[in-house]
């Protein structure tokens, strides 16, 4: 069907001011894009720009029953954007500067829409926050986390083992919780899927907040176990000089 006026104009606006919003932070946006590509971690990263789009076309049918207004409003939003933004990339915090970049996109589009707009497009709105690639702010806890259960269940199997921060002395050998075995590729995938599936698929809250606390406690479990697993399997094979517990992470 033809493309109401109101909308054809107004996704024009959006269009030149979604270009200069990129123009502006692309040093971010080249950053985010070579994340998702190069690291692992972040590689689920590349299947959420399509189920934005997916999201959106949900939605056609409403939204082509309203008339998209500029919001007022929605200027302080975009100027608050842009300072932060500003404030991470002048002090090189990258994080805070994606998601600042990210941010622009988001206020930028609530305020040529209107906030009825804005409503029905809420959640792909807010599921773009998982464009930013974070996940190493708890590398380290979950490091020490994954430690703690392996060696908790090395106990409970009968085999003798010490605990040094991220280092397990086993007779098998000495194993360590590295970067890499953290689980973090686990928690942030999880978390990511787990609020798209609890919107979609759920309606109740209880429901959803229930399965996003499983989102995060089942891939840190999985980790655990698969820490243990492979120094049960060193202690069944025979002693070994020192090893990593690495493997999918």
């Amino acid at each position: 069907s033809r493309l109401p006026a109101a909308w054809a104009s107004t996704l024009g606006w959006l269009a030149l001011a979604w270009g200069a919003a990129l123009l502006l932070t692309g040093g971010q946006w080249i950053d985010m894009v070579g994340q998702w590509l190069g690291v692992s971690a972040y590689q689920h990263i590349l299947f959420v720009p399509p189920i934005i789009g997916w999201l959106v076309w949900n939605r056609h049918e409403v939204l082509a029953g309203m008339v998209p207004r500029a919001w007022w409003l929605g200027l302080p939003m975009v100027i608050g954007a842009l300072f932060v933004w500003l404030f991470g990339a002048l002090t090189s915090l990258d994080l805070i500067a994606q998601g600042g970049a990210v941010l622009i996109l988001q206020t930028v589009t609530l305020a040529l829409l209107g906030p009825r707009v804005g409503a029905v497009l809420a959640f792909p709105l807010f599921f773009a926050v998982f464009l930013v690639p974070f996940g190493e702010e708890i590398v380290g806890p979950l490091q020490m986390l994954t430690a703690e259960m392996a060696i908790g269940l090395t106990h409970l199997s009968g085999i003798s083992a010490e605990i040094d921060g991220v280092f397990i002395d086993t007779p098998a050998g000495l194993f360590e919780v590295a970067e890499a075995c953290a689980g973090v590729q686990f928690v942030v995938a999880m978390v990511t899927l787990g609020v798209l599936a609890a919107k979609v698929g759920m309606e109740r809250w209880p429901r959803r907040i229930a399965f996003m606390a499983l989102c995060v406690v089942v891939p840190i479990v999985a980790n655990g176990l698969r820490a243990f697993g492979i120094v049960m399997l060193a202690a069944c094979t025979g002693p070994a000089g020192p090893r990593g517990l690495e493997g999918p992470q």
